[in-house]
């Protein structure tokens, strides 16, 4: 029996505003069976199921390819000496909304056979909740959305914090209780409601270099809260999202990532959120401590563009003078 009209365009509205809100905010969601050093992801639901359901599959070409970026990234975290890093990479397309990069994480060091790990958060489909994962480089950069056109940052500390962050990165007593129970893809930045994978950084952040008397041992949601609250006092105040649709409280009510009852009132009319982004987190860490280095990679199906600054390679990984430029082997 045909679909009545008005159904189908009801519909269709509804699949236009999900669309909209998952690509504007869905900055760290698991997209698919994604796999770790820690476990994988399946379905739960049916409902969330659609929002974990495998992306389209990679070619064997982009999958060298991207391998093969992850060797390049792999080489300059080698020659840097560094034992942690700041890193995130480009997954949905968020250009229209002059965003880059939407998944961050820690880059920790190891002796064993995978050298470079990230440990982050994702939200698990199958449980339905947040966890914490330890994935090799060369996974999380599998992760990502368009394996065509990808990019990663890297942001080397100044000795002293990078002890600390390091430090509270690898002790669990420190880095779990800072996982949340409950998962929302835009999680305002100062309530403990829910949580993302970037608040997640932030609030470690905060936990390795807050003072040690403004962190002491507590349940975790005073910890959490704590950690929010000396992000404020040291200036991290992510930049609000413009979202050009009135219907982001309709699709709060079926999407199960989203969520709009941590956010101030006048934002929940669904127009402009605060959630806490890479680059808030990168553009904060450089305000605390100038003397941190920043490492720039992208790739097309040509190549790879290394840059050093905090200058951001243009769109498109154009090179432009000063870059280091790797052509990818066919």
């Amino acid at each position: 029996m045909k679909q009545p009209s008005h159904r189908r365009k009801a519909f269709s509205l509804r699949a236009g505003v999900v669309g909209a809100v998952l690509t504007i905010l869905s900055t760290c969601a698991s997209a698919g069976s994604q796999t770790s050093e820690a476990g994988g992801i399946g379905g739960s639901t049916a409902l969330s199921a659609q929002f974990c359901a495998n992306g389209k599959p990679q070619t064997v070409q982009q999958r060298d390819r991207v391998l093969q970026f992850a060797a390049v990234v792999r080489q300059a975290l080698r020659e840097s000496g560094e034992q942690v890093a700041l890193i995130a990479r480009s997954g949905l397309d968020l250009s229209r909304f002059k965003l880059r990069y939407s998944h961050s994480g820690v880059l920790l060091a190891s002796e064993d056979e995978v050298p470079w790990s990230v440990r982050q958060l994702y939200y698990d489909c199958e449980q339905g909740k947040p966890r914490l994962f330890d994935q090799g480089l060369a996974g999380f950069l599998l992760s990502a959305e368009a394996p065509d056109l990808a990019y990663v940052s890297v942001v080397f500390l100044p000795k002293a914090p990078a002890g600390a962050l390091r430090a509270t990165a690898v002790d669990r007593a420190r880095f779990a209780p800072l996982l949340a129970g409950q998962y929302s893809a835009n999680a305002y930045p100062f309530s403990v409601r829910y949580q993302n994978c970037n608040q997640w950084v932030a609030e470690l952040l905060a936990t390795a270099w807050a003072p040690p008397d403004e962190m002491a041992t507590a349940p975790a949601p005073a910890l959490r809260g704590r950690a929010q609250a000396w992000l404020q006092q040291t200036g991290y105040a992510p930049r609000p999202v413009t979202i050009d649709s009135h219907l982001t409280r309709l699709a709060a009510g079926f999407v199960p990532l989203v969520h709009l009852d941590d956010h101030p009132e006048q934002t929940r009319l669904g127009m402009v959120f605060q959630t806490s982004l890479p680059t808030d987190i990168e553009a904060w860490v450089h305000a605390q401590w100038p003397g941190a280095r920043r490492l720039e990679f992208c790739h097309d199906t040509e190549q790879a563009v290394v840059r050093q600054g905090w200058h951001a390679i243009g769109e498109g990984c154009k090179p432009q003078p000063g870059d280091r430029v790797l052509r990818f082997a066919r």
